[in-house]
C-alpha cells in the first residue's frame, strides 16, 4: 500500500512493517478486526457504512469488499447525490462513500452541502475513476478525508474507511502529489472559470462578454489572466492544460 495519513490521526503507510514502539504490524488480517473482545467477549462497534454510486456493478462491488469485514456494515446504497444527501440523515453513518460523478447531485455537491449543514460533520471518501488535479483540491477543500480511484485494492480500501472511522484522514500518495501540485499553484477565480468554459467551447472574446454581460476589454483582461495562471502562450494551450488539470470537465 502506498498511502499518506494526517500524521496526528490515524495512519496505515508501514502497513506490513513493525511499528517503532513494538505494536504489531498492520496487515490485512490484523487491521480485520474480530466481531468480539478477545478479552470479554464484548461484540465490536461496527462501522456503518452508506455507498453512493450511480453504476449498480460499481456499488455491488465496494459493498461486497466492506462485507468481509468483520466490523464494517453498508447500511444503505445510494444510486444518486439526492439519494446520498437523504440517506446520510436517515442513517447517520460512520463513513460516507460518494462518487465523483453522478446524477441529480455529483460527489462534490453533497461533500458541500452535508460539510455546511449542522454538526457532527460526515466523514467524507471520495470514490471515483478520475485523479484530476482540480477535483481533487475541490474535494479535499470541501471536507473529503479520503480520496479513492476505483482500482484501489482491498487493503488501500479498508484502511481508509478505518482511518476516516477514526477519525483522520488517509490518501494514497499519488493523490497527495497531486494535491501538493494544486494547492502550489495560483487558483483561476469563478469568473476566470466560466471565461475559460466559453474559451474551450470555440466563443470569441465578443461572444463571451455578451453572454457574461461584460465587456470585451474585460474578457481580454481575463483572458490574459488565465494564460499567466496556467502557463499556457495562447488558448489551445490553455485548454489543454486546463483538460489535463480538470479545470474542463469532459464528456466520458
Amino acid at each position: 500500500m502506498d498511502m499518506l495519513a494526517s500524521p496526528s490521526k490515524v495512519s496505515f503507510a508501514g502497513a506490513g512493517k513493525p511499528h517503532r514502539n513494538g505494536s504489531q504490524d498492520l496487515s490485512r488480517s490484523s487491521l480485520r478486526r474480530r466481531e468480539t473482545s478477545p478479552s470479554d467477549n464484548t461484540p465490536l462497534e461496527q462501522i456503518r457504512v452508506v455507498i453512493a454510486d450511480d453504476h449498480p456493478v460499481a456499488r455491488q462491488g465496494l459493498s461486497a469488499i466492506l462485507g468481509s469485514l468483520d466490523d464494517v456494515k453498508v447500511v444503505a446504497e445510494a444510486a444518486d447525490g439526492e439519494e446520498a444527501c437523504r440517506f446520510y440523515y436517515q442513517y447517520s453513518p460512520d463513513v460516507l462513500i460518494v462518487d465523483l460523478r453522478m446524477p441529480k447531485k455529483d460527489g462534490l455537491q453533497v461533500v458541500d452541502e452535508l460539510m455546511s449543514a449542522r454538526p457532527p460533520k460526515p466523514r467524507i471518501i471520495v470514490i471515483t475513476t478520475y485523479e484530476d488535479e482540480e477535483d481533487i483540491r475541490r474535494a479535499v477543500k470541501a471536507g473529503a478525508k479520503g480520496y479513492l480511484v476505483k482500482v484501489a485494492d482491498c487493503e488501500q480500501i479498508e484502511a481508509t474507511i478505518r482511518a476516516v472511522a477514526a477519525g483522520g484522514s488517509l490518501f494514497p500518495t499519488s493523490i497527495s502529489l497531486k494535491l501538493v501540485e494544486a494547492v502550489a499553484r495560483p487558483e483561476l477565480s469563478k469568473r476566470e472559470l466560466d471565461v475559460l468554459h466559453f474559451i474551450a467551447t470555440g466563443k470569441s472574446n465578443k461572444e463571451i462578454g455578451a453572454v457574461l454581460y461584460i465587456s470585451e476589454l474585460t474578457v481580454k483582461g481575463h483572458v490574459r489572466s488565465i494564460l499567466e495562471k496556467l502557463g499556457a502562450k495562447g488558448r489551445s494551450e490553455a485548454i489543454a492544460i486546463a483538460v489535463r488539470r480538470g479545470l474542463i470537465q469532459t464528456q466520458g
